[in-house]
């Protein structure tokens, strides 16, 4: 070959190699987007109590609203990029997530809101699934790893940093816009990615993909939605009938769900959850440890409460708070393959335990001291244990979960584990969630809430300690 051509093929290659990983920074605002928008709300909800007066179920929904749409919604997205091609589900997706952060942003009641944040779990479970898709497809199988890394990294670094981003972006009132900001931040992203990402992204789709689940999708919502409906509102409306009826019903449509499931295989469909994944040993058990384990996400809800209408601190101090959390979930990953030569399949129940350890000591510190602020150095160590057991459970439990799936289903587990990790953050957010403003009461005291807190971190001490035990029965099957 000539030595000009030579030249030109490097060229080539250099130049494919460069737009392969500019199409995948795009996507990974895909990934960003969804968990930071989880997660940064939390700061904020006192304000948006004040600004909207919102009920206590209100906010509950605000959160678990959008949690559970994206869980419902999370494997449908990753089908329907594979029938229509990823990359105009994935704009299509985007861009719904810029109209919904709008519609979020500009609420003017606590219903608006609520609707703007199922829309907005709507449309990030449409956008999020493309990016992991897309890596098959961007990469060679030798720099597919170090794309897996990137992708959790980022997904890591969004639930890292939102505590404080929020915290600072309230602060700074910019616009006078106070917690709309948090929002309406969205919108700059979203069209610097639409303007400026368009001719980078691969039109990608499966070569034979199959089609959506249509009745299972629709079973999987209303189950979720009779669960979680009841538990945030029945409380605060006094347990009415019809709270009551859906509480009843939830499991009889969780059961007509999965023989439908069942059903749908054995005329040759791929259902939403494949039936047979589920017989995998050890798998059950697992996926049980995730719904167990991911209820730690109200942990953010009810103490930004405490932080900011109990002891009066700032939304922007609120923030400083939790960064211990993420400093501990920064480091955790990092220790992990030292801990796990150390205590092999032990590591994820070591890590949960060392949650437990947290939520106990910040129950106690909080109970201690009730009408003001804790020792700080030793909060900073109860939040810091939280995260860096989040680093090390998190990453293990997935990766063990999603080991178990045979050649050719890991797609399948990794949109179940997903998609139970959002369900386990959405009942969390309304069980315990529930109960601190029920030990809290209609119109609580600084001793009332840090009851109420201490009652809630007890109880998402009992969850992670259950899945923890959980874990090591998954791991001995």
């Amino acid at each position: 070959m000539p030595m000009s051509a030579q030249l030109s093929a490097r060229s080539d290659a250099s130049t494919s190699q460069q737009r392969r990983w500019l199409a995948f920074a795009v996507l990974l605002v895909g990934a960003f987007l969804p968990p930071l928008d989880f997660f940064i709300v939390n700061v904020a909800l006192p304000s948006i109590r004040g600004s909207l007066h919102t009920s206590a179920a209100e906010l509950q929904l605000v959160i678990s609203g959008y949690a559970a749409a994206y869980a419902v919604f999370l494997i449908t997205g990753g089908r329907l990029g594979d029938l229509f091609g990823r990359r105009r589900v994935f704009l299509l997706g985007l861009s719904g997530f810029g109209a919904t952060s709008l519609m979020c942003g500009l609420a003017p009641s606590p219903q608006v809101l609520i609707i703007g944040r199922v829309l907005q779990g709507l449309s990030a479970a449409a956008m999020a699934p493309q990016g992991l898709a897309s890596i098959h497809a961007l990469f060679p199988l030798h720099e597919r790893s170090r794309a897996l890394g990137i992708y959790g990294a980022t997904i890591g670094l969004a639930a890292v940093v939102a505590q404080a981003l929020g915290g600072a972006l309230i602060a700074a009132n910019i616009l006078d816009l106070a917690w709309r900001v948090i929002f309406l931040v969205n919108l700059p992203i979203v069209a610097v990615v639409l303007a400026g990402g368009l001719p980078l992204l691969p039109d990608a789709r499966a070569d034979s993909p199959a089609p959506i689940d249509r009745i299972g999708v629709l079973l999987c919502a209303c189950t979720l939605g009779f669960l979680i409906a009841p538990l945030v509102e029945g409380r605060e409306r006094g347990w009415p009938w019809w709270a009551c009826a859906m509480l009843v019903a939830a499991p009889l449509v969780g059961m007509h769900f999965w023989r439908h499931e069942q059903a749908y295989a054995r005329q040759g469909g791929v259902p939403l959850v494949s039936v047979d994944l589920m017989r995998v040993r050890g798998l059950r058990a697992g996926l049980a440890s995730v719904l167990c384990f991911y209820v730690v996400s109200a942990f953010f809800l009810v103490f930004s409460v405490y932080l900011q209408s109990a002891l009066g601190i700032d939304a922007l101090a609120t923030g400083l708070v939790f960064l211990p959390f993420g400093l501990g979930f920064f480091i955790g990953p990092l220790t992990t393959p030292w801990a796990t030569r150390m205590f092999g399949r032990w590591v994820t129940a070591i890590g949960m335990w060392l949650e437990v350890a947290g939520c106990v000591l910040l129950a106690a510190l909080v109970w201690h001291t009730p009408a003001r602020m804790p020792d700080l150095s030793a909060v900073t160590v109860a939040v810091g244990l939280l995260g860096f057991g989040q680093g090390w459970a998190l990453p293990t439990l997935v990766r063990s979960v999603i080991d178990r799936a045979p050649p050719g289903e890991s797609g399948m587990i990794s949109g179940v584990t997903n998609s139970a990790l959002q369900v386990s953050a959405s009942l969390g957010v309304a069980v315990i969630g529930g109960v601190f403003f029920s030990v809290a009461g209609p119109s609580p005291s600084p001793a009332a809430m840090a009851e109420a807190l201490g009652a809630a971190m007890l109880c998402i001490a009992a969850s992670l300690a259950g899945a923890a035990v959980l874990s090591i029965v998954a791991s001995q099957r």
